[in-house]
This record gives structure tokens, sequence and C-alpha cells, in this order.
């Protein structure tokens, strides 16, 4: 059997349904392949580079050191939001380190951090935070990072989504 693509369907075959030779397809998937490993999250396996990089976001942020941030941050970081469109979020990813420090410096602005308590968590496997308010949980932020800066922040504030977390001081 010829080489397939994942599903085991032959590059002959799908040559045919899309109106290309079956070497243009062999070479688009090589393409998306090795695309997908260059855009794969870069995480380091440094715990420690971890929870250093988490901290030294959240001291930044919350004092509003924007010098600071961005030497956190790495150039290309993403920043995603989720609010499921019932909570107000960033629709669409914003990129770069500039833009997301003052994206997140321009929420705490509007935030009262003596009302916010911010618990240290494991989020999907690695040190993350945790931000409640009076009325239970607010956002849920996961945070990718690399060579001890920080390449994607997730950020979840779907209340739905949250709804089931419990978390203690």
């Amino acid at each position: 059997m010829p080489f397939a693509v994942p599903f085991a369907v032959p590059f002959a075959e799908i040559a045919e349904s899309v109106g290309r030779t079956p070497a243009a397809v062999r070479q688009l998937a090589s393409r998306a392949r090795r695309r997908v490993r260059e855009e794969a999250p870069r995480q380091s396996a440094d715990r420690s580079g971890h929870q250093q990089a988490v901290e030294a976001f959240l001291a930044a942020s919350t004092g509003g050191d924007l010098a600071r941030l961005l030497e956190i941050l790495d150039p290309d970081v993403v920043w995603r939001s989720d609010g499921g469109g019932i909570v107000t979020a960033a629709r669409r990813p914003i990129v770069g380190h500039e833009k997301t420090a003052r994206f997140v410096l321009g929420i705490l602005q509007w935030v009262d951090l003596a009302t916010i308590k911010i618990l240290r968590r494991e989020v999907n496997g690695a040190p993350g935070l945790v931000f409640l308010d009076s009325s239970g949980l607010t956002v849920v932020l996961a945070f990718t990072v690399h060579d001890g800066c920080i390449t994607e922040i997730d950020a979840v504030v779907n209340p739905d989504k949250l709804r089931h977390l419990k978390f203690q001081e």
C-alpha cells in the first residue's frame, strides 16, 4: 500500500479528491507536519523555571511594572481568552509582548486588587494562577513557559467552564 496520511487514506485518493497530484499532496502533508512541529507550544520541562516565570508575571502585572512584564513575556507571546460569550473577553488571540503586557495592565486598572484573592495552583499540570473575587471564581490563567519566558497565556473566564472548580486557600 502506498504511504498514507493519518486515517489510512492513500495520498493518491486524497489527490484525486482535491484535484492535485499525489506528489503535491505528499509535499503539502510534509509541510503541514513540519509547521505543526514548529508551531507546537514551546514549553520547558523545568518546573522551577516555570514557577519563577509565573511569579515574575504576577509581580510585574499586579505592580504595574510594564518594563518587567515585557522582560518575562516572550516577544511572540500569545494571550487567549475564553469568555464563552458570557463574560467579556478578548475575542481574538493577542500576539506580541507589548500588546499582551498593555492588555494585562489595562485590565488590572479596573480591578481592586485588595478585593481579589490570588491563588497559586496547578493548572493543566503546571503552575498557574487563580483569581477569586467575593462572588467566587473569576479567572484561571494557564501558562506555557520556555527558557524562562512566557510564550502562551490561556485565560478562562467562562463561568460555565469554571463553575465545577472548588479552590481553597
